[in-house]
C-alpha cells in the first residue's frame, strides 16, 4: 500500500480541492463565483483562498468594479503542477 503522505495535505482539503479544480478550467474566476460553485461561506472561502495565496498555488487580485470591492483568483504553475502531482497520487492510490 502506498504511503498517504504523497498527498499534498494543502490540496487534500475538500474546499481547497475544489477551488483549485474549478481555477484549473478558466483562466480566472471571482470570488462570488467560486463561492456560489462550491457553496461556502465568504468567511471559509477567504480563508482558504488565503491558504493557497500563501502557498503560491494560486493569484489573486484585489480591485473595484464600481464601487464594490471585486477579488480575482487565478491558478499559478506552482498551483497547476501541485494539482497535476496530486490527481496523479490519487489515480496511483486507486490503482493499487
Amino acid at each position: 500500500m502506498a504511503d498517504f503522505k504523497d498527498l499534498d495535505p494543502l490540496l487534500h482539503s475538500q474546499l481547497r480541492l475544489a477551488v483549485m479544480s474549478l481555477l484549473v478550467s478558466v483562466k480566472s474566476a471571482e470570488f462570488v463565483y467560486i463561492k456560489e460553485k462550491t457553496n461556502a461561506t465568504a468567511g471559509n472561502l477567504s480563508v482558504q483562498i488565503d491558504k493557497l495565496s500563501t502557498a503560491g498555488y494560486i493569484e489573486v487580485e484585489k480591485s473595484f468594479k464600481g464601487k464594490k470591492p471585486l477579488t480575482t483568483c487565478k491558478i499559478t504553475k506552482k498551483g497547476l503542477q501541485a494539482f497535476e502531482e496530486y490527481v496523479n497520487a490519487l489515480q496511483q492510490y486507486i490503482r493499487k
